[in-house]
């Protein structure tokens, strides 16, 4: 009897047991059946917007289509406004010689802010100061001619050294060289000398101007002013000082146009050129 009782006592002890492991299987299982379902509805949540993703991709590549033409327009109307130049006014505006009163006005713009109101009037040229004015239908050699008729006799007698007879004032080293060859009409046996300081040094020049005799010189106002700042050219017998006044370069610029060329034939007239006007022993002359 104590046998069948310990029989059924392990009997019950293991359908207990089994009754306890299987709800403890049965559990996890229906949890992670929740948990599983709801895996899946994220993940076709998720899944769902790609292709909608896909389609917002395309539009950035339209939008980077349209703005270079934006831009591309925008450069147009930038090149618009940097057509308004001097140099384009220029070109569509007639060509006009250049007169006394042109130069007048430069200098009292050049002088406004540096001088009192009585200084600025000392610097006033009377017109017996200045030659006939280029009407642009001369060349250098006949308006000289015009202007000096008398060049051959003043040549003749002039024998100092270290001065010359005549300035003839240009913007470039260049456009001298093509003043020279244009006055070989008027220049006959005039000895010519190049005062600009492209290739020639300031002590060579002064050099030849010490051993012989010049009745012509053609350069820049520069090198010009630095010959007399050094004493190589003593501007107290120069009769005639001549601007390239009308001519322009390849931007449509005459020499007065340029600030440094400008600057530097001011700097000029003051070392003794105004005074000789004033005195009637120098004329000017715009070519």
């Amino acid at each position: 009897m104590k046998a069948e009782t310990r029989g059924a006592a392990s009997c019950q002890m293991v359908s207990h047991l089994i009754g306890v492991t299987f709800l403890s299987w049965n559990f996890p299982f229906e949890a992670s059946d929740g948990e599983g379902g709801g895996d899946t509805e994220v993940m076709q949540q998720e899944t769902t917007p790609v292709p909608a993703l896909s389609k917002k991709t395309k539009q950035p590549k339209e939008c980077f289509l349209v703005q270079p033409k934006e831009t591309k327009e925008g450069g147009t109307k930038t090149k618009k406004r940097r057509k308004k130049k001097i140099t384009d006014i220029l070109a569509k505006s007639e060509p006009k010689p250049g007169t006394p009163e042109d130069l007048q006005q430069l200098m009292k713009d050049y002088y406004s802010s540096r001088r009192s109101v009585i200084e600025l009037e000392e610097l006033n040229l009377p017109d017996s100061c200045f030659l006939k004015v280029n009407d642009l239908t001369h060349s250098l050699s006949s308006y000289l001619k015009e202007v000096c008729p008398k060049w051959v006799k003043l040549r003749k007698n002039h024998n100092e050294k270290k001065s010359v007879l005549m300035l003839i004032i240009c913007s470039s080293a260049i456009r001298a060289l093509e003043l020279i060859r244009s006055m070989t009409a008027f220049k006959g046996d005039s000895k010519v000398m190049k005062l600009f300081a492209k290739h020639i040094k300031v002590q060579e020049q002064i050099k030849l101007l010490e051993k012989r005799v010049v009745h012509l010189g053609v350069g820049t106002p520069g090198r010009i002013k630095e010959l007399v700042k050094q004493g190589g050219l003593n501007l107290n017998p120069l009769k005639f000082l001549v601007f390239d006044w009308n001519w322009r370069d390849q931007k449509l610029r005459r020499m007065m146009d340029i600030p440094e060329i400008r600057k530097e034939v001011f700097e000029l007239l003051e070392m003794g050129v105004l005074s000789l006007c004033k005195s009637e022993s120098l004329k000017l002359g715009l070519f």
